[in-house]
């Protein structure tokens, strides 16, 4: 079984972005969104203004913290042959009912890809806004990072 990282939240974190859950690369570094070609750090940096992508891990949270903005994943543990959604068993979720505890002005819960999106009418019902982003992930190649871009803007709305 394959275990996820503690949320990055804060006191004043009203926007949480979540993945579905770190691939092999971001399990391996131990760092959210780790494999280079991953575009979330560029796509969020884009979003906040600021240069996440060429920081070190540690500040690029606290750059992000910073703007109130959080980030976790849905799943808490699964199993999985590869780092490809698909491919996730057994998952088990985070446990979002302690999260206002942690987080108590948060009011708007994002996901990254439709297989996070799954949880976003869960979510909802716990009175917070959600949006469903176009993934990060470099297997999504439908969309060119300025497509994503377009997108990923709304999460400052």
């Amino acid at each position: 079984m394959l275990r996820g990282f503690p949320p990055v939240v804060a006191a004043d974190t009203h926007t949480l972005i979540l993945g579905s859950f770190p691939g092999e690369a971001s399990l391996a570094a131990t760092q959210y969104y780790a494999h280079p070609r991953n575009q979330f750090w560029r796509l969020l940096g884009e979003v906040i203004g600021e240069p996440l992508a060429g920081l070190a891990y540690e500040e690029r949270l606290r750059r992000v913290l910073a703007h109130g903005i959080g980030v976790w994943d849905v799943l808490a543990a699964c199993t999985r042959e590869d780092s490809l959604d698909v491919a996730i068993r057994n998952a088990r979720p985070n446990d979002f009912a302690t999260l206002r505890e942690h987080a108590p002005h948060l009011a708007k819960v994002c996901f990254n890809g439709k297989t996070a999106g799954h949880f976003a009418p869960v979510i909802g019902e716990a009175s917070y806004v959600t949006l469903v982003l176009p993934s990060s992930s470099p297997a999504n190649a439908m969309l060119s990072f300025e497509q994503k871009l377009r997108l990923w803007r709304d999460i400052l709305t």
